[in-house]
């Protein structure tokens, strides 16, 4: 049956999301942010409010913070069927803010309306730098960063630090382009203007337009109940065609300094169409409340005052005492150890119990030989994460407790599963990492909902970012890490659908100049390398040899063994001989791939999963083979030595061992044999 326009349409804005935001304009408004949390992204100082508020800083000294909308801007409107221009670089925004000075004397600095193509602004400082820039790259072209400041102090770098009270357009620094101190026409009136107090704790209503035509930057203020002006503040004739990129993040960024104040926005839109939608005033939150002035008081209430506050602090003291020797005492019985000294982050028990629902049975994601996986969502900042709960039994549940800590807690990269924290109680061992919803590739393949049907397009990104971090793992990070377990179930696919590997607890990790003394065979069935049957030598050249299933596997939509007359390796090397590559190809794609990747990923696949160890390429040359920039070597003709016929035989072996297992949980089952022989199973039917 053929699709209907309106199904196309939502696939192509699921499977390529950021081309279908380059085509088309933007517009968006927030009365208040309350629930848009998945539409802001907030770093240091900027939190969102349970009032709906977004606060950029408190009152602490020298703090910064960012607040950005989570997607990229495509701020060109050349494509648009209103733009005439090729380089139409137009928007349009207001929002209103809040500046809240302390009770008594001056606060400091303020904030930015910024148009970045990042949202991370690393090493940038507080102060007259807003969070935006450093001393470094201050001025600098290649920064691409336009700006429009709300500043409570005297401009940067000028005499001295006194009041400033005014409004500046920058362009890749924190030198104004054209600043005029905060006012606004009063009724019609453009001959006079009325002064402004930013920092009065009073709502405030700001307009920035710029005309990508006319190449000129409109900013107009007023009191948020007012209409807007007639004239605008400052009127910038600026090209901006060497500033803007194609693409941009829209947010603001605020500072405080010695002396600080507390920046609030209420209420924000923004268009990359025309002028931005009005703000009803009515529908933003509450404004914050002034903070009151300290009042003198009389000599007896000051007298009661004191007497209660020394009371107060002798309690404290007391408490303090307490508490301190009670910790002292516990830590007579816990001695760190390294890995808990690397990630130090550990959550309260009490915190996961909560974002688990006391770890109900309902919440399970996951079922692994040491334990489950459990959804949580976190008490304090509300975000989904997933809590792996290790039975602590026995001297190796402990060991891959402590090996995916030690593993994963410094590990980031984004084809990596990103640890959040660890938590030790009692008997209970948990690992808390992102929480990933499309689950793992293994479901993907073999169990999807709704008939769903990973295209061949998703298959290979997938693939490339296994690669990518497969390669951070063995050659770019500051040591040798080699999984050991690499396998469908263990890569996890997030809401972007890019590839994230995860369960660590069978790493190792390795100086680059080492080489591993390991003597357990451990990994799944359908993936052991054949030379750790006769050495239990793990190295990266065995993690490359899984890699090289799990491309046949994903290709084919078949496991790696499936019976004992069915080895996965050995089928693709059949239908490679006989001239028949294309063969094995899973039939649920009905032909709509492109053959020359199909070609290249199974001929890779048997390359990797070479019998012989030397004969297979390392992941720097995987990820260049899929990239193009290398030709694929031919595949020697030696597959028919007994180095290959004692793999398959050793999976056979495997399978009759444990033949009481269901076929479907073994192909899936991982073991750990030491080097006098004994094997145990469990079911990974879902990952660990």
């Amino acid at each position: 049956m053929a699709l209907s326009l309106p199904f196309l349409a939502f696939l192509c804005l699921i499977l390529f999301p950021h081309h279908v935001a380059q085509s088309e304009n933007v517009e968006f408004v927030f009365h208040g942010f309350k629930g848009q949390e998945a539409n802001l992204t907030t770093e240091g100082a900027s939190i969102i409010k349970p009032s709906g508020l977004l606060r950029l800083t408190n009152r602490s000294n020298f703090a910064t913070g960012h607040a950005f909308y989570t997607k990229p801007v495509p701020i060109n409107n050349s494509n648009s069927s209103s733009s005439s221009s090729p380089n139409d670089y137009s928007f349009s925004t207001s929002f209103v803010f809040c500046i809240i000075p302390p009770g008594s004397g001056r606060g400091g600095h303020g904030f930015a309306f910024i148009l970045s193509p990042s949202k991370l602004l690393p090493g940038a400082q507080d102060e007259h730098y807003l969070g935006i820039f450093n001393e470094s790259n201050d001025g600098n072209s290649s920064n691409h960063i336009f700006a429009v400041e709300f500043d409570t102090v005297k401009g940067y770098k000028e005499p001295s630090d006194t009041e400033g009270n005014h409004v500046g357009i920058n362009i890749n620094g924190m030198s104004s382009m054209a600043a005029k101190p905060a006012a606004y026409s009063d009724k019609g009136n453009v001959q006079n203007e009325e002064e402004i107090k930013l920092e009065s704790g009073d709502p405030i209503l700001a307009w920035i337009e710029y005309d990508g035509q006319q190449k000129v930057v409109n900013v107009t203020i007023s009191p948020a109940t007012q209409a807007k002006p007639s004239k605008p503040l400052i009127s910038l004739p600026q090209d901006l065609t060497s500033v803007l990129m194609d693409s941009m993040y829209v947010g603001f960024s605020a500072s405080t300094g010695e002396k600080s104040s507390s920046h609030y926005i209420l209420g924000w839109s923004f268009s990359t169409k025309g002028v931005a939608p009005t703000l009803n005033f009515s529908q933003l939150p509450e404004p914050p409340p002034k903070e009151k002035s300290p009042s003198s008081f009389k000599p007896q209430v000051t007298a009661v005052i004191a007497t209660l506050s020394v009371l107060t602090i002798i309690l404290l003291g007391s408490l303090f005492v307490l508490t301190l020797y009670k910790r002292l005492a516990h830590a007579r019985h816990e001695i760190l150890e390294d890995w808990e000294l690397d990630c130090p982050h550990r959550f309260k028990y009490r915190d996961l119990y909560a974002a688990t629902n006391g770890f109900k049975e309902s919440e399970v994601i996951g079922v692994g030989g040491f334990g489950a996986v459990y959804k949580g969502i976190l008490p304090a900042t509300g975000s989904e994460v997933a809590v792996k709960k290790i039975v602590r039994n026995s001297t190796r549940g402990m060991r891959e407790f402590a090996a995916e800590i030690e593993s994963l807690g410094r590990l980031r990269h984004k084809n990596l599963v990103n640890l959040q924290g660890w938590c030790k109680h009692k008997n209970d061992l948990l690992i808390v990492y992102d929480y990933i919803p499309y689950g793992s590739l293994d479901s993907l393949i073999y169990k999807p909902k709704n008939n769903f049907v990973l295209s061949w397009e998703k298959r290979f990104d997938i693939l490339k970012g296994i690669a990518s971090g497969l390669l951070y793992l063995h050659e770019e990070w500051e040591k040798v890490v080699i999984h050991r377990d690499v396998k469908s179930s263990n890569v996890l696919i997030d809401a972007e659908m890019n590839p994230r590997l995860g369960d660590f607890g069978l790493a190792r990790l390795y100086d680059h100049d080492k080489l591993s003394h390991t003597t357990n065979v451990v990994g799944t069935i359908g993936y052991i390398a054949p030379e750790l049957a006769r050495t239990g030598k793990v190295s990266t050249s065995s993690d490359v040899f899984a890699y090289g299933v799990l491309l046949l596997e994903v290709v084919t939509g078949r496991r790696p063994i499936e019976s004992s007359n069915f080895i996965l390796v050995d089928w693709v090397m059949e239908s490679y001989q006989m001239g028949q590559i294309l063969n094995p190809v899973d039939p649920r794609l009905n032909t709509i791939y492109v053959v020359e990747e199909v070609e290249l990923v199974l001929e890779l696949g048997l390359l990797c999963s070479h019998p012989r160890q030397g004969a297979r390429p390392t992941m720097r040359q995987v990820t260049r083979y899929l990239s193009g920039d290398e030709p694929l070597p031919t595949i020697n003709d030696d597959w028919s030595s007994l180095e290959s016929h004692g793999f398959s035989e050793m999976n056979t072996r495997m399978l009759e061992g444990i033949s009481t297992i269901d076929t479907m949980n073994i192909t899936t089952s991982s073991l750990s044999a030491t080097s006098t022989g004994g094997i145990s199973t469990s079911s990974l039917h879902h990952g660990r």
